[in-house]
């Protein structure tokens, strides 16, 4: 859900002057692409499952849907913007800025225009589980802005994630507020899902001077210690709830073990393993929730 860094003025200089020639064809196309589609559908589809779980209508839900989507886009924008720069420097010629696509200029202004979007449809989803969404989408900035290149930038990852049960529930009659573990599993999942985003790109960063927490642990320990985020957040979906654990929160377990292996395993073919396994791993753990009564009680 996540970048701070040069400005994009180089990359600008590279990319042709798109600004002011409308939305061809090509600048549509380098505005899906520097969105990061895959996680801002996976994190929309995500928040939205729940959101329909916890008991929200189909309204609700839709706009749900709406307010975490601009909000993701809002991020996904700022990041590829900010980062131009750097992914010119070294070469990043599949990022559509440094592609030519669109310029970042260009980038930049639909990401202030998402994140304006997301203010009032935040808030129209209650005034609470708003301010809690937007506390949100401001930590994602954050990295962006100033974090992703300190010790710290796991924190707007860990806040990010851990604000999803607590949007959810603020945004139902009474205000519910979701159980100590939802929202504990949820920051853990936040956790490995940094790890495994910036994983492929290490290298990369450390030579245009981003030094955030994964890029100080290096590729090597990066990659051992995703799975424990992700096993960690699963363990207390099925084994904190009051009860015995159920057959699915066993097997939902076993599942995310699986999926943690496998993209440990296969890191090394693909770069995009982990972080594709931290998606399958946060399907499995929404599926846990819903299973749990998604972890909101009473205030």
């Amino acid at each position: 859900m996540t970048e701070s860094g040069a400005s994009g003025e180089t990359a600008d200089r590279r990319a042709p002057a798109l600004v002011g020639r409308g939305f061809r064809p090509a600048v549509v196309a380098g505005l899906g692409r520097a969105c990061h589609p895959g996680p801002t559908v996976a994190v929309t589809a995500l928040v939205t499952a729940l959101a329909a779980a916890s008991g929200r209508d189909a309204a609700g839900c839709v706009l749900v849907a709406v307010a975490v989507l601009t909000g993701q886009l809002s991020v996904g924008w700022c990041n590829d913007a900010l980062d131009a720069g750097r992914d010119a420097a070294v070469g990043r010629t599949a990022k559509p800025i440094v592609a030519g696509l669109v310029s970042a200029r260009t980038v930049f202004a639909a990401a202030i225009v998402a994140l304006v979007l997301c203010v009032p449809l935040s808030l129209a989803c209650g005034l609470a589980a708003g301010a809690v969404h937007l506390i949100a989408v401001a930590a994602a900035w954050a990295y962006n802005l100033v974090l992703k290149a300190t010790a710290l930038s796991w924190l707007p990852y860990a806040t990010g994630f851990g604000a999803v049960p607590v949007f959810v529930a603020a945004g139902l009659p009474g205000r519910p507020w979701p159980a100590w573990w939802a929202v504990a599993a949820a920051a853990l999942l936040g956790c490995g899902a940094h790890l495994a985003n910036v994983l492929p790109d290490i290298t990369a960063d450390v030579a245009t001077g981003v030094r955030g927490w994964p890029q100080r642990l290096g590729p090597g320990r990066v990659r051992a210690l995703i799975p424990l985020p992700l096993l960690a957040a699963s363990a207390l979906l099925v084994l904190a709830p009051p009860g015995a654990p159920s057959v699915l929160g066993w097997a939902g377990l076993a599942a995310v073990t699986l999926f943690g292996a496998a993209g440990l395993l296969l890191a090394g073919r693909s770069p995009k393993a982990p972080f594709a396994a931290a998606i399958v791993c946060a399907a499995v753990d929404v599926v846990l929730l819903v299973a749990t009564g998604t972890g909101i009680t009473s205030r």
